[in-house]
């Protein structure tokens, strides 16, 4: 059976790397044994990114619905309990987008939150 060396595939494996390190500063960029533990740090970071933005976004959420309840003169825990005892079932995304373009949807929301405690 012939012998298989495995110049080519080391060096396809390398060139990923690097590509992936592209545009990093310094030697990570260029040499492969820190470009390559830059990727996986990078790579670790960009996990954990995919849950923090989710975490990052529905604490904006809250935040937008706590300032348009407040402003309509009702706290958020209130008003999200007076939402689920009226059967209203609106994701907090939803109606943080009703509380910044539509105040008059959200102040009805209110109403009838209020209305149902």
């Amino acid at each position: 059976m012939a012998r298989v060396k495995g110049a080519m595939m080391a060096r396809k494996r390398r060139n990923k790397v690097l590509k992936s390190a592209k545009g990093y500063w310094g030697a990570k960029s260029k040499h492969f044994k820190m470009a390559k533990q830059a990727v996986m740090k990078s790579g670790n970071y960009a996990f954990e990114g995919r849950k923090q933005r989710k975490r990052d976004f529905r604490s904006l959420w809250i935040t937008r619905i706590s300032a348009a309840a407040k402003q309509n003169g009702m706290n958020y825990s209130t008003f999200m309990h007076g939402l689920k005892a009226a059967g209203i079932d609106l994701n907090r995304k939803m109606l943080s987008e009703l509380a910044v373009s539509d105040k008059a949807a959200f102040a009805s929301l209110v109403e009838r939150a209020k209305a149902a405690l």
